[in-house]
């Protein structure tokens, strides 16, 4: 196949006015103009476009919207400008900036029985909401998964994000990251946590692969890099992303430890150790003993019930009896109790910020 290109059409009057308008206030090149004793069409490219400006075209004037690193430099820092011809032109910054709402706290409980729709979302996975409300949108938390194992449709990407969790729930997955060396397999009970802007592709998954996702803020952007392949090179682990190092957290590895509330122990994921304690995560089985009532300072605590089952008591709430696949939120200041219904029981806990007090409350 022969070359293709393409180009934006604008309309104008009279083209004399728009050539320094595109050449020397947006400092675009021209490629082409004719005729020479008259001219109507003049070509213009740069900054990724090819711009056909044409004189009475059957075209809307448009709107040009260019993206700069340093937006002060385009158009002498103009931001919203009108060439000769009618196009608007907007000067906006190249990455999309990175927002995180204010929580709005909630007592949230969701449950697998409550047979909330599974929606395909990207890649062809199907996604399941955690936390209905997003806290204000402050975090999405996902149940995802993959039905049928294979390869999967995934390009090299990356997200612009605060912080980023994927727990292997169940089956395995294969990754590949960053600086991070070979893909790897992510097996059930290990997790990895994205740094922000971390270039990774998901490669292939086993049948019946489910994984928990956690992502901060809620809406958050997800840009392909269509010029990085992965593996890119020698590793590098101790490479920060934004204040974040990458974690592969192995659970045969790990060691157990009392947890923060008593009556459960843990393993620590060192997510909060490599993040400066912008989040950490757990995870908590119980240790035979009767658990009190508590209740924590911090600003987002999830749980996913992993395995087993609990009695969920919130002050002034009904219990709630839980079992696999359910979630729940527990907002700062309310006393809260964890009663194991079953030997067998394991949480996945999520905080953020990784640093934050539990108070055990008397009764």
């Amino acid at each position: 196949m022969g070359e293709i290109r393409a180009e934006v059409l604008l309309p104008t009057q009279e083209l004399r006015d728009d050539i320094p308008f595109f050449t020397k206030v947006l400092g675009m090149r021209m490629e082409m103009i004719y005729p020479a004793d008259d001219p109507s069409v003049a070509v213009f490219s740069g900054h990724g476009v090819r711009v056909r400006v044409e004189k009475d075209a059957q075209a809307s004037p448009g709107l040009l919207r260019l993206l700069a690193e340093v937006p002060d430099e385009v158009a002498a820092g103009q931001r919203d400008l009108v060439a000769p011809n009618g196009t608007r032109v907007e000067v906006r910054s190249l990455h999309e900036p990175l927002i995180m709402p204010e929580t709005v706290h909630s007592f949230t409980v969701r449950r697998l029985a409550d047979q909330a729709p599974w929606i395909i979302g990207r890649a062809g996975m199907q996604y399941r909401d955690l936390i209905p409300d997003r806290l204000g949108g402050s975090i999405i938390a996902s149940h995802i998964r993959i039905p049928d194992g294979g390869p999967v449709p995934d390009m090299v990407h990356y997200h612009t994000v605060g912080f980023q969790l994927i727990f292997c729930y169940r089956g395995w997955v294969d990754l590949v990251y960053e600086d991070q060396g070979e893909p790897f397999r992510l097996h059930a009970g290990n997790c990895v946590i994205q740094p922000p802007q971390i270039r990774h592709r998901v490669l292939y998954a086993s049948d019946n692969i489910e994984v928990i996702e956690i992502g901060v803020p809620a809406e958050h952007v997800t840009t392909i890099d269509h010029d990085m392949e992965l593996p890119n090179g020698p590793a590098n682990p101790d490479r920060v992303f934004q204040g974040q190092r990458f974690v592969h957290h192995r659970a045969d590895e790990a060691t157990w430890d009392a947890f923060r509330v008593p009556g459960f122990v843990s393993r620590d994921t060192t997510i909060a150790a490599h993040t400066g304690d912008v989040a950490a995560v757990h995870v908590v089985r119980p240790d035979g003993t009767d658990s009190p009532w508590t209740q924590h300072d911090g600003d987002i605590l999830f749980t996913f019930v992993m395995e087993g089952g609990l009695v969920l008591e919130g002050e002034g709430r009904a219990p709630h009896d839980l079992a696999a696949g359910d979630a729940f939120v527990v907002p700062p200041g309310m006393p809260v109790r964890y009663t194991p219904t079953t030997d067998n029981l394991e949480l996945l806990e999520v905080a953020l910020p990784g640093a934050f007090q539990t108070v055990v409350l008397p009764r």
